[in-house]
C-alpha cells in the first residue's frame, strides 16, 4: 500500500495517549497531523471537501497504527473493536460517513479481519488546532 506510518504525535494534554486495562487498547483522539505539521484544517463544507476529509480521516487513522507500533506493535492486537469519529462541519454538509470511511477502509485494509470494527459518527461544534476530524479507537489485544 506504500504507507508509511507518521511520527507518534506526543498528547496534547495530562492523558496518555494510549492507555491499556486488561486486554482492551484505549487509543486517545488522533487528529490529522503529519509529523508534527497541522493537516486539515477548518470546517468540511466551507474550508475542506468531502474528498478531503476523507484522506483528513485517513491520516487519523495512520497516527492510531502509529501510536499502536510505538507503544505495543501492530502484531500484539487481535483486533479493532470500536472507533469514534469527530468532525466539525457547516450545517449543511451531511457526508460524515463517507469521511468516516476513510478511517474504516484503512483499517479494514491494513489489518484485514482484525479491522473489522464497529463505529459512532459525532458532528462537534469545534476540535482543537481548529482540525476537521479527531479519532479514537480500541483494541482487544493478544
Amino acid at each position: 500500500m506504500n504507507l508509511v506510518l507518521p511520527e507518534v504525535s506526543v498528547p496534547g494534554g495530562s492523558y496518555s495517549s494510549v492507555n491499556i486495562r486488561g486486554k482492551i487498547a484505549y487509543i486517545a483522539i488522533q487528529f490529522p497531523i503529519l509529523n508534527g505539521d497541522f493537516k486539515f484544517q477548518g470546517k468540511l463544507g466551507k474550508d475542506l471537501t468531502t474528498k478531503q476529509g476523507y484522506e483528513a480521516m485517513k491520516l487519523c487513522a495512520l497516527n492510531v497504527l502509529s501510536q499502536i507500533e510505538d507503544k505495543i506493535g501492530i502484531d500484539n492486537i487481535n483486533g479493532l473493536n470500536h472507533i469514534e469519529a469527530y468532525y466539525v462541519a457547516t450545517d449543511d454538509w451531511d457526508d460524515a460517513p463517507i469521511v468516516v470511511n476513510g478511517a474504516s477502509d484503512l483499517f479494514s485494509t491494513v489489518l484485514g479481519e482484525k479491522g473489522k470494527h464497529s463505529r459512532t459518527i459525532l458532528g462537534v461544534h469545534n476540535l482543537p488546532r481548529n482540525f476537521s476530524v479527531g479519532l479514537t479507537t480500541s483494541f482487544t489485544l493478544d
